[in-house]
């Protein structure tokens, strides 16, 4: 009889994750060979994600919640992935990207920083470094932030392509991060960006003054079954709104935002002009 190896999963993310496996497992009634025959994985590897053995991969988590049916709500493993994963971010942010991956349309609105779908990793780096300076993060906890920005970026690389609507405020692109070579960098990754055939691009001028109907960074997805959510962030967490009595003001304020703003070639104008310094 092979031992069965006791799991505490307050141990740490990693042994929740494994017991939670060990748990979807049983209630099905199927042992571990089971399991690795339904996932394509072997056995050694399904016993070594149970015992916390083995981190998770997105993949393995993907492929059980196929397995398990789990692919939404409390139960579902890609959830919990990120949550071992991001640990470090915002409580809420990790469910926010993962619907993020999927969207059929994303329209985001950012003041002070370059929205991370943007970034370029020297300016992620750059941000990540100054969290672990003031002692917000880990150094490891920057290295995962800094992998999130290309996670994001690389997610929306897929068939069809969505839609990216991205208005900035006028501060996003005068705010300096980093040195010089950084910046530059980084404004030349935003006109890059305008110039994809999925996106549309605009800042929003200092000048708008009280025709910005936004005075926080606010995103809106519209998913492929044409359902919308909206995710905001306060200082200690991340909301994501999915009830569309409160998401349909959000997009209409935003289409609003969009005809305030300078056209994309006016955008693009404004930073290719802070690009080689000029007024």
């Amino acid at each position: 009889m092979v031992n069965r190896k006791e799991l505490i999963p307050e141990s740490s993310p990693q042994a929740a994750y494994g017991a939670h496996v060990r748990r979807l497992r049983e209630a099905r009634g199927w042992n571990q060979e089971d399991l690795a025959t339904r996932m394509g994985y072997s056995s050694q590897h399904i016993s070594a994600v149970e015992t916390g053995r083995k981190p998770p991969t997105l993949p393995f988590s993907r492929k059980a919640d196929a397995v398990f049916g789990t692919a939404a709500g409390d139960e579902s493993l890609e959830h919990k992935w990120r949550e071992i994963r991001h640990g470090s971010l915002l409580e809420g942010f990790p469910e926010y990207v993962a619907h993020e991956g999927r969207a059929a349309e994303i329209r985001l609105y950012e003041v002070g920083i370059i929205p991370g779908l943007l970034q370029t990793p020297e300016y992620a780096a750059v941000l990540a470094a100054n969290a672990v300076k003031r002692g917000a993060i880990t150094p490891e906890q920057a290295d995962e932030r800094v992998a999130l920005v290309a996670d994001r970026q690389a997610a929306l690389v897929r068939m069809p392509l969505p839609l990216v609507f991205v208005v900035l405020d006028e501060s996003c692109i005068r705010r300096a991060i980093g040195d010089a070579a950084a910046m530059n960098a980084q404004l030349d990754r935003l006109v890059e960006f305008a110039r994809q055939p999925n996106t549309v691009f605009q800042v929003a001028p200092f000048a708008l003054g009280a025709h910005r109907p936004f005075d926080l960074p606010i995103t809106v997805l519209t998913m492929a079954d044409r359902s919308l959510m909206s995710y905001a962030e306060s200082s200690h967490r991340g909301h994501l709104e999915r009830e569309s009595t409160s998401v349909l003001p959000m997009l209409t304020a935003y289409h609003q935002l969009q005809a305030e703003s300078p056209s994309q070639a006016t955008s693009v104008t404004m930073i290719e002009q802070l690009r080689k310094g000029t007024p």
